[in-house]
């Protein structure tokens, strides 16, 4: 199992990026995709979160200007952030939840390598 992910750069105050991870492997089930970012100085923080079903959570600071989706047919997900601002800047990484492969019958959480998003002042 692997998770690729693109997207990410260097955005003015107020611009919009966004960032894309897929989860490739023999897969039957991924219960949740999401994102995590890391500032420095700062401790890791859940941004996004989308289960299989299409539930999302958001992190407060992320509520009303970013968007999560998920293409489970491709094992994607989709993080779309708008109005960005400078504490944004951080590095973001993909997280898959309880991915479930044919050859267990337990789940594994699966991580990407991380983005760089930086937003200008």
């Amino acid at each position: 199992v692997q998770l690729q992910a693109s997207g990410g750069g260097l955005v003015q105050a107020g611009g919009s990026l966004s960032l894309y991870c897929e989860v490739s492997g023999s897969i039957k089930t991924v219960a949740g995709l999401g994102w995590y970012r890391h500032a420095p100085g700062k401790q890791r923080e859940l941004v996004a979160l989308i289960s299989s079903g299409g539930y999302a959570n958001y992190a407060e600071s992320a509520k009303g200007r970013f968007t999560i989706s998920r293409d489970n047919a491709k094992n994607s997900v989709t993080l779309q952030m708008n109005r960005l601002k400078p504490e944004d800047t951080a590095v973001y990484t993909c997280n898959a939840r309880h991915v479930v492969t044919p050859d267990r019958d337990f789940g594994m959480d699966y991580w990407g390598k991380g983005t760089q998003v930086t937003v200008s002042s």
